[in-house]
């Protein structure tokens, strides 16, 4: 059983008449993802990839009995668009959608939360894989993941790719892969995925894919530390050359004065007992010894 998703999962996509949208629906049901319907306002009775498009989540929801939700709408109508997800009873939301203001992504963020029963995975993130079981809502480009044991939460979407790929070529594959996204204010976070993947029986090593900016790192090494996580753990840390003040990329990702260094972040894994990868390609060699 893969996490935060599963085979029985139905999925919806707002904003599924996009470019996007359409383009990301037709590679998840390639794949195998259960898509059930699609969420447009105003472009209710539409069909996109042979299914119904509706103006509401609460309709897909009733018609369908959908419990999970990817978000592919402009950012200023993303705040909304989770929300509505989220008070029509949906369970898992996955925010693709970059630029959001971090006020919008601070709400629906503390409503999922608050429910307690919700998770958000991003925003601004490449979704979730789960080679094993033909699993994808995200925007990853499923070739390069293969079935395995190797459990991934990343902070980037482009590496986890090259990383995967570089696992795959080792040949010990993915079990699940998650996206959590670079922005400031995120659902999901290190410590929460390292939680599920501990009682994942499928994934048998965690790799953690991080970059500089904030302190997820810091504590998500901290986490390992104190609880002897029974699971052996690889990192690698994007950014080392990054300068003081300097936005890398993800909205996350600046380093103010020492904070967020990846100096400081690689000591914290190194004291934590997790080897950190100097480059992307020496990540599977870690986990093999």
């Amino acid at each position: 059983m893969s996490i935060i998703i599963n085979e029985g999962a139905k999925v919806i996509v707002q904003g599924i008449t996009g470019n996007e949208g359409r383009f990301h629906t037709a590679s998840m049901l390639r794949y195998g993802t259960k898509v059930v319907a699609g969420v447009t306002p105003g472009r209710g009775g539409q069909q996109v990839e042979g299914l119904p498009v509706y103006n509401t989540v609460a309709e897909a929801v009733t018609n369908h009995g959908a419990d999970t939700s990817i978000i592919f709408v402009p950012a200023r109508f993303t705040r909304n668009a989770a929300l509505e997800a989220i008070n029509a009873g949906i369970k898992t939301l996955v925010v693709i959608t970059e630029g959001i203001p971090q006020s919008d992504a601070i709400e629906f963020v503390a409503r999922a939360r608050k429910k307690g029963d919700v998770i958000i995975v991003g925003p601004n993130c490449p979704g979730i894989i789960s080679p094993a079981h033909r699993l994808k809502v995200g925007i990853m480009p499923d070739h390069i993941f293969s079935p395995g044991s190797v459990g991934i939460a990343s902070r980037s979407g482009t590496l986890t790719y090259e990383i995967a790929w570089h696992i795959s070529h080792a040949g010990l594959g993915q079990s699940t892969c998650v996206g959590m996204g670079g922005d400031a204010i995120i659902g999901l976070d290190f410590i929460r995925l390292l939680e599920m993947l501990k009682d994942d029986e499928e994934s048998k090593g965690v790799v953690l894919i991080g970059e500089v900016g904030g302190n997820a790192e810091e504590l998500a090494a901290q986490y390992i530390a104190e609880t002897n996580y029974p699971k052996p753990v690889a990192a690698y840390i994007a950014g080392r050359l990054a300068p003081p003040g300097k936005r890398m990329g993800h909205a996350g990702a600046i380093i103010m004065g020492s904070a967020g260094t990846a100096k400081s972040k690689i000591d914290a894994f190194t004291r934590a007992g997790v080897p950190v990868a100097e480059k992307p390609s020496d990540i599977a060699k870690l986990l093999s010894t």
